[in-house]
């Protein structure tokens, strides 16, 4: 199916849709839920997706858990998508929150071939193990840290708001924490507590969301390593390939080719 509103096909018997959509740059989804989880995955451009708990940045080939009933804003920049929509008693995950996940060349193949399954296919045809090894490779993908989690407790959550807007890598816990009138060690206990992670493992997180953002907009890596506070492009290179498997050039518009592709026809090269 194509530019079908999932309204119109959600109450059909089957435990997964598949649906793609072409969406303009700026387009945003306000925030809004869905009695199924969705996978949403981005074949171009870039999606920004905010809930009450976290924001996440998805850069294209790769794609967003979002689980079911969870209230999400989409802003989607230039965007050619394949969703996936599954009952809640078929999931492939059970994760609470949506997560980033990075998408594989078979997966990558399965869900460009899912537009075209209708939303009454033959559970036991063809189309029906197509959907069913989706679900399978869904299950397996890994996550990628391109997510900020956002803790409840107001105050705090507003310093991450701020660093969200301007984000820079030598902004320091105990800054954050004389802030608050906390001491260091309070401070980043209680923020391992709400988030998850380490008050450095989030700023970074952070920081990649910002520049993955900006990269995607035709920004240079010299001028976006500079305003984040690294010492050099070579140093903000180096944490980005570490990070995330690719160089800061894979992102940026015109880049090199997606990462997904270029291993798809490595293989096909070997056969």
């Amino acid at each position: 199916m194509r530019n079908t509103p999932l309204s119109q096909v959600d109450s059909i018997p089957r435990p997964v849709l598949a649906i793609g959509t072409d969406y303009p740059p700026g387009t945003l989804l306000e925030a809004h839920s869905h009695r199924r989880a969705q996978f949403l995955y981005g074949m171009s451009g870039l999606m920004e997706v905010l809930t009450d708990d976290g924001a996440w940045v998805i850069p294209p080939y790769n794609g967003v858990w979002i689980p079911p009933g969870k209230r999400h804003q989409v802003k989607m920049q230039g965007v050619s998508t394949r969703s996936v929509y599954i009952e809640p008693q078929a999931l492939p995950r059970v994760d609470a929150r949506c997560q980033a996940l990075l998408v594989s060349p078979l997966l990558h193949e399965l869900l460009l071939a899912s537009a075209d399954v209708p939303a009454l296919y033959e559970p036991h045809g063809r189309d029906g193990l197509l959907v069913a090894l989706i679900l399978e490779e869904l299950r397996r993908a890994p996550s990628l840290p391109l997510y900020a989690p956002m803790p409840v407790e107001p105050a705090l959550a507003a310093l991450c708001q701020g660093f969200l807007q301007a984000p820079n890598i030598h902004q320091t816990a105990e800054h954050w924490a004389q802030q608050l009138n906390k001491s260091t060690r309070s401070f980043n206990r209680q923020f391992r507590q709400m988030t998850g992670l380490s008050f450095g493992q989030w700023r970074q997180q952070a920081c990649l969301m910002a520049a993955v953002t900006r990269l995607a907009g035709g920004e240079g890596v010299t001028r976006i390593a500079l305003d984040l506070g690294y010492d050099s492009p070579s140093a903000f290179s180096s944490m980005f390939r570490r990070v995330l498997g690719e160089a800061p050039s894979r992102f940026a518009p015109g880049g090199a080719q997606p990462a997904v592709r270029r291993v798809s026809e490595n293989r096909k090269g070997c056969m």
